[in-house]
């Protein structure tokens, strides 16, 4: 029989026609994973041979290496990956190549012919048909031990040949010989094709061989020079006995040769048992994995079984990448593998936003995986996965916690990343909040943790106190400390913007309430004193009427404060409002303009036993409408916003009170010569109908 009436013509399956017709005529730009889904496929094949040769030695043959190879073509325009795997009968060909028996292809075809990713395609059984997403036309050649040689190809028109290969050149394994597009020759190139290896292929636990293209320089001897030297003198006797040998001439020459070269050399450290692991060699891992020259500052090697086995490599980093919370940036640093084949580096339900500073690789046994990303988002074995890594990095931060100097770097680079996770993450809430450190008024430069701040408590002091500002030294200053620094009691110092999201979150620590002290309503909890305070608001209920009155746009209401012992007033905001540092931030954002019908009246509390509110307590008794005492209050209103943190509406109007104060101090007249400016120019203190004649405040 001839060759030709050797080859039987089959036609595709439906299903697989319609699906090649998508592959090849849908636009796909990430064609790479293609080389991904051979290699697999090569991989799986080898796995298959190996497993029966458990049972029976003699399928394998002892000259046959168990390894994957590829060869490109520049000449032919060809890409071959061949494998020493299982190999296919005739039989096979025509089940695996010309039909899909997997229930979920009508769902994978109506995916990706709406624009699905198919960068899982493997999962389908169809990973083979992404050849000819690069391929016009695809040469299997295979052997089977129980079978001939066969070799299947097709251009993707509707039919396959399938023809019996006499040559049986293979020994044992499956060769694929891709015909490649004119507009897809860049994987001819030896460094692409390297390059895709070490990005989807790495860990493969097979050899991956690539044929390639080599130099080398050779010396060899310059014959040239001596025969041109002297062609027709011929040396005397007395010449030929003194002659000494000449050292021949040498030249370098480049020649080209070709050889096998492992690509993949990188060892999947994962799958090694951590006590066998060094430290330079996890070093050496993270390195390679992240293209941080800088190392790592902590290490969680874990594996999980039982239902769900999975295995994974955690670090964390030593600085912080510039781009941490950039909305650009990858949602995750943590590469997803299943069987060590690299799946995606980009699955946000992975681990959670607060923890993408972690790198490091999750390798999943038996993931099932499906077309659409949003699919394996939901899966529940993702769920699992997540909950176990989040629990792993946890302990691993609480193991950096016991080194302090390591923990200090740590936490410096990422103590907005454990904020962001008390604010979003409810379950972990109570072991992230062991994890925050702060300044405090009585710590200098080093920071406390919340359990260490409960354990330096006095006896009487039943809650947490914190203040949040712009800065430390802002903070120390500021008239909320007064009460808590007269009993002595420690107050943390919040200086981040996060930490007004995160204590939103955080409403007590270890059956402790955490108090905002710049909020209204902070109780000391002294009942022996509470008479007292009711007999001292008793007696300051007119004037703070008057002061609320005077100040009715600007605060909700006046106070006698219990808790300021050196400043005359301060302002506060009520317990669910913004407080002055959390305005301060709402502003500075880009829609910061309209926060203002959001932000919270302010409350302000007066100084019972200081001078100024007692002498402006005395003048509102004699006479409730004496000008002076609106204009004072005003000036008080807005010295106190200063020093409570808030930001003034209006700084020039607050400089021109500032500045008539000056000239009141000086004795400057209205119409002194030394007058710069004519005071009458000026607007009034206040809306009233005559400029206020500060000589009377003397």
């Amino acid at each position: 029989m001839s060759e030709e009436s050797s080859v039987e013509t089959f036609a595709f399956q439906a299903e697989i026609n319609q699906l090649m017709s998508l592959i090849i005529n849908t636009f796909y730009s990430n064609k790479e994973i293609f080389l991904r889904e051979l290699v697999s496929n090569a991989s799986d094949a080898i796995d298959k041979i190996r497993h029966e040769s458990l049972t029976n030695k003699s399928v394998l043959d002892s000259n046959n290496e168990l390894e994957i190879k590829l060869c490109v073509d520049s000449e032919n325009k060809t890409l071959t990956i061949i494998d020493t795997g299982i190999g296919m009968t005739k039989q096979d060909l025509i089940n695996n190549l010309g039909t899909i028996a997997q229930s979920g292809t009508k769902n994978f075809m109506e995916a990706l012919s709406a624009g699905s990713d198919i960068s899982l395609i493997g999962q389908f059984g169809v990973g083979f048909y992404s050849a000819y997403l690069v391929a016009n036309k695809v040469t299997v050649t295979t052997k089977h031990n129980d079978d001939d040689q066969y070799v299947w190809e097709s251009t993707a028109g509707g039919s396959f040949t399938i023809r019996k290969d006499e040559t049986n050149s293979l020994g044992r394994g499956t060769q694929i010989v891709c015909h490649l597009k004119e507009d897809q020759y860049e994987y001819l190139q030896e460094t692409k094709i390297k390059n895709l290896i070490k990005k989807h292929s790495e860990f493969i636990n097979y050899p991956i061989m690539l044929y390639v293209e080599k130099t080398k320089e050779e010396e060899v001897t310059d014959d040239e020079g001596d025969d041109q030297e002297g062609e027709n003198d011929e040396p005397t006797i007395e010449e030929v006995d003194e002659e000494k040998p000449k050292e021949k001439k040498t030249k370098k020459v480049k020649s080209v040769y070709h050889e096998w070269e492992k690509v993949n050399n990188n060892v999947p450290i994962w799958t090694r048992d951590p006590k066998e692991i060094t430290k330079d060699e996890y070093e050496t891992f993270y390195k390679s994995l992240s293209n941080d020259w800088d190392g790592h500052l902590g290490v969680k090697h874990f594996s999980v079984e039982g239902q769900l086995e999975f295995t994974s490599l955690l670090f964390v980093p030593k600085r912080a990448p510039f781009d941490m919370f950039q909305t650009k940036k990858s949602p995750t640093n943590i590469k997803l593998y299943v069987r060590r084949v690299f799946i995606t580096d980009n699955c946000e339900e992975l681990v959670p936003e607060w923890l993408n500073f972690v790198k490091g690789v999750v390798d999943s046994e038996d993931l099932p995986l499906n077309i659409s990303r949003e699919t394996l988002q939901q899966n529940k074995i993702m769920k699992v996965i997540k909950k176990n890594v989040v629990k792993k990095c946890l302990e691993l931060f609480q193991e950096l916690s016991e080194d302090e100097e390591n923990y200090e770097t740590f936490y410096k680079n990422f103590s907005k990343n454990i904020k962001l996770g008390i604010h979003e993450d409810n379950q972990n809430r109570n072991k992230l909040a062991d994890l925050l450190r702060y300044n405090t008024s009585n710590s200098d430069e080093s920071q406390i943790s919340l359990k260490k701040y409960i354990e330096n408590m006095p006896e009487k002091q039943k809650d947490i106190y914190f203040v949040t500002g712009e800065s430390k030294q802002s903070i120390v200053s500021s008239p909320f400390l007064e009460e808590c620094k007269k009993r002595g009691y420690e107050v943390l110092f919040m200086t981040e913007p996060i930490d007004e999201y995160c204590m939103q979150q955080l409403k007590e620590y270890d059956g402790k309430k955490l108090i905002n002290l710049s909020k209204e309503s902070v109780n000391f909890d002294d009942e022996e004193e509470d008479e007292q305070k009711k007999k001292i608001e008793k007696s300051f209920e007119k004037f703070t009427k008057v002061l609320q009155e005077i100040l009715v746009n600007k605060v909700e209401k006046v106070i006698v404060s219990h808790r300021l012992v050196d400043t005359p007033c301060m302002l506060v905001t009520s317990e669910h409002g913004y407080s002055a540092n959390m305005e301060r931030i709402m502003k500075a954002q880009a829609l910061g303009g309209d926060i203002m019908f959001m932000a919270s009246k302010k409350i302000m509390e007066i100084n019972h036993s200081h001078p100024i509110i007692q002498e402006l307590k005395t003048k509102s008794e004699l006479n409730e409408s004496d000008s002076s005492l609106k204009d004072l209050s005003h000036l008080l209103f807005d010295t106190a916003l200063l020093s409570s943190g808030f930001t003034l509406d209006d700084p020039n109007l607050f400089a021109q009170r500032i500045h008539r104060m000056v000239k009141l101090g000086l004795s400057i007249d209205s119409d002194s010569d030394a007058d710069t400016e004519d005071l009458e120019d000026l607007p009034p203190l206040e809306d009233d109908e005559n400029v206020v004649n500060m000589e009377s405040v003397d």
